[in-house]
């Protein structure tokens, strides 16, 4: 694979490259993430999220490359108005994050409305989390990490002195939020599925859920890593983050009867890959010391 460092706001960059690659799909994953972050940045995420994907469809369609899979997002539904969530469910995003990516779907299925030769689908990610297998690829932030799992790992490594979860207070069993945790290794199958059916299609807007479709709370999380960490897990109850939700898990049985994708991982197999890069990336700087 190529690596081309670059902005996906600079249209003429973007050109070059699909004409470079020779392009016949492209997987849209750029953009920032973070819901909290996205209600004290709101422009900086309106501007890369929905500006970038702007730019990123205009070098398609100048190049002529009209296959297409977004990375969307659940935070697009908003509060549940029941659960599992299906894509019938309204849209309603609590968060400038879900709103951004909303407003990327609306674009796509106007441009595909209107030019019949574009193929889309957009996946809307529960919550994406764990590593891969082999230990060597997986999920290392900069500083305070803004996901679940990714935080418990710097905890259990000594990176951070203790796990801060946002609100006990929700109508849940526990009081703590409840997601849908899916494996990265899950996500990277559900897009070759996706892959596969733009390949076989003439044109098409799908939107797709891609999780396990139960759901698990932030205590119950920090249970699960316990029992694979060499080390008790400190954290602190503190306020709510806004913008979240009190509970989402998916409905996957589109996925499943269209495009064949069900998950195969749970959520102690995302704590246990998880934790198995950390430890690979502690020996491979012990090493380099």
């Amino acid at each position: 694979l190529k690596f081309f460092d670059s902005d996906i706001r600079d249209t003429a960059s973007l050109i070059e490259i699909l004409d470079e690659v020779k392009a016949s799909s492209v997987i849209h994953f750029a953009g920032l993430k973070a819901v909290g972050e996205s209600e004290t940045n709101p422009m900086e995420y309106f501007d890369n999220n929905v500006g970038g994907a702007i730019s990123l469809f205009k070098a398609m369609r100048e190049t002529g490359v009209k296959s297409l899979i977004f990375s969307s997002s659940a935070t697009v539904y908003g509060l549940p108005e029941y659960l599992p969530i299906d894509e019938n469910h309204k849209t309603a995003p609590t968060s400038v994050y879900g709103k951004t990516k909303l407003q990327v779907e609306e674009i796509l299925n106007h441009l595909s409305s209107a030019d019949s030769s574009w193929r889309v689908i957009c996946l809307r990610y529960f919550n994406p989390a764990g590593a891969h297998s082999s230990g060597l690829i997986g999920e290392s932030p900069r500083g305070t990490p803004n996901n679940l799992v990714p935080y418990l790992v710097k905890v259990v490594s000594g990176d951070l002195d203790h796990l801060k979860v946002f609100g006990d207070d929700y109508d849940t069993p526990d009081g703590t939020g409840i997601r849908d945790y899916i494996h990265v290794s899950d996500l990277a199958a559900g897009h070759t599925a996706a892959l596969e059916y733009l390949r076989n299609s003439a044109s098409c807007f799908e939107i797709f859920n891609l999780g396990t479709g139960s759901g698990h709370s932030v205590m119950e999380v920090i249970k699960t890593f316990e029992e694979i960490s060499p080390v008790p897990i400190s954290y602190e109850i503190v306020g709510r983050r806004l913008g979240d939700v009190a509970c989402n898990y998916a409905d996957a049985t589109k996925a499943n009867e269209i495009l064949g994708w069900n998950s195969q991982l749970n959520l102690k197999n995302i704590c246990e890959s998880a934790w198995a890069y950390q430890r690979s990336q502690i020996e491979d700087k012990k090493l380099k010391s």
